[in-house]
């Protein structure tokens, strides 16, 4: 099957990131593109679904009702289970039904693909790159994992975009092993940690997107395991490395970074190393793309960021108060080091998100959490998040506290949320950070943006 063999998608869970991501660059390019989910309800207002049908995409209730005769292909992503009526009733009118990951490796066979990879970053660099391309002139095209700042502000989701030139720029998932489904022009390799996986797994996943990749294969020298799948440290990236486009003098001041790149000046409204290095990573495609440098500083200069990634929400009464997506142990530590230079202290609140991932990671996340942890540092959090389905809950975030604590930091467990800012306030001081983070949880948004409002 190719990207040309059908008209009417439907997508069973169309108002998930990566599911919304994928219709709304399908009705772009002309396709007729329908969709249900389980968060749409009669009478009730759900912003994605407005989104989504100002962008012409029909969306119904998960009754069944929008897949018809004329449905000639339905989209599930890979939390959607064969025992739901939609699936049910596709098999029963003969449609073919493909995973999330396989059409977009369809759609990637069908323009000049850079396809991102990397156990953190993905979203970061893949919006960073798109900027640049934009910036260029070159009219990218994106299908992203979060919105873009710079497209939610004209009232869309903003994890797609269709544009007329020739590049496309995905994400190459290695949660489910979809990152061995793409053959992109270009492969980019973020980083390798330990994450949904073990490391030889993912290992294997990335050699894999290695091996498919068709032009050029290019990996961080900054990250141990990454580098070891270095296909020619020339085209490589990395942090004070060796690699032919390399991060130096980089310095943080407030919200405000600095580093050069060959001799070239960046700065950029952001914070962390981690920042520079997926902007390094943006810099190096988008230069071997044709992009020069000078380009590449003014378009980074302007960079308005993505989703939920240090998204400042503002400060009250000296307390900055950020929302971040971490949620796997290297992200939460990256996150929190990255406000460190911010305040004198930083505390930290974490909703870690299934039970299964949380006991996979518990003694990754006590590690990365507790080195990364100054003695007036706090770490925070609440029960585990639960989407419904199979899981033996046989683990709290408390276990995790508890482990933390015995470690000499300051850590506190308070497993409802709501009760979290009553709890907090005696730790905030003139001179912190509050900074909120996890992920999966559709509420988590609102959730943050009340507690600041309540600060």
């Amino acid at each position: 099957m190719n990207i040309s063999d059908f008209k009417n998608p439907f997508f069973i869970g169309v108002a998930g990131v990566g599911m919304s991501a994928i219709a709304q660059y399908l009705q772009g390019i002309g396709k007729n593109v329908s969709g249900s989910d389980r968060y749409f309800h009669p009478d009730e207002y759900n912003k994605t679904k407005e989104q989504l049908e100002n962008e012409g995409i029909k969306c119904f209730l998960q009754d069944g009702s929008g897949i018809t005769a004329e449905t000639d292909l339905v989209v599930v992503s890979t939390a959607i289970e064969d025992t739901v009526y939609e699936v049910k009733k596709a098999k029963e009118l003969g449609i073919p039904i493909i995973k999330r990951s396989q059409l977009l490796a369809m759609i990637a066979k069908s323009k000049k693909t850079v396809a991102v990879a990397g156990t953190s970053g993905k979203s970061t660099t893949s919006a960073m790159l798109f900027q640049i391309l934009l910036d260029a002139g070159l009219e990218p095209s994106i299908i992203s994992g979060a919105g873009l700042t710079s497209i939610i502000k004209q009232g869309k989701i903003g994890n797609a975009y269709v544009g007329k030139g020739d590049w496309l720029i995905i994400e190459a998932d290695e949660s489910d092993g979809s990152v061995v489904q793409y053959e992109p022009e270009i492969g980019l390799l973020l980083n390798v940690d330990k994450d949904h996986q073990e490391i030889d797994e993912l290992i294997e996943l990335f050699t894999i997107f290695k091996n498919n990749t068709n032009s050029l294969f290019i990996v961080n020298q900054s990250n141990a395991l990454a580098k070891n799948l270095s296909a020619n440290i020339n085209n490589d990236f990395g942090f004070e490395t060796e690699a032919g486009f390399t991060a130096k003098n980089f310095k943080q001041e407030g919200f405000k970074l600095s580093f050069k790149i060959d001799n070239q000046e960046f700065t950029m409204n952001a914070i962390g190393q981690h920042t520079v290095e997926n902007a390094t990573a943006a810099v190096a495609v988008a230069n071997q793309i044709g992009v020069d440098l000078k380009t590449c500083a003014e378009s980074l200069s302007k960079y308005e960021g993505i989703y939920r990634r240090h998204q400042i929400l503002g400060q009250k009464n000296g307390v900055w108060v950020i929302d971040d997506y971490a949620h796997n142990p290297a992200k939460c530590a990256a996150s929190i080091k990255a406000c460190q230079p911010l305040a004198e202290k930083v505390v930290a609140w974490f909703q870690p998100h299934g039970y299964g991932p949380t006991r996979f990671l518990r003694q990754d996340f006590v590690e990365e959490i507790s080195n990364t942890l100054r003695e007036n540092d706090e770490i925070w959090m609440s029960e585990i998040f639960y989407a419904g389905g199979t899981a033996v809950k046989d683990i709290s975030a408390n276990d995790l506290i508890e482990d933390i604590k015995a470690k000499g930091k300051k850590a506190f467990f308070v497993e409802d949320r709501n009760q979290f800012l009553e709890k907090v306030k005696p730790s905030l001081s003139e001179n912190s950070v509050l900074l909120l983070m996890g992920a999966r949880d559709p509420s988590l948004e609102e959730f943050c943006k009340d507690l600041y409002e309540k600060l």
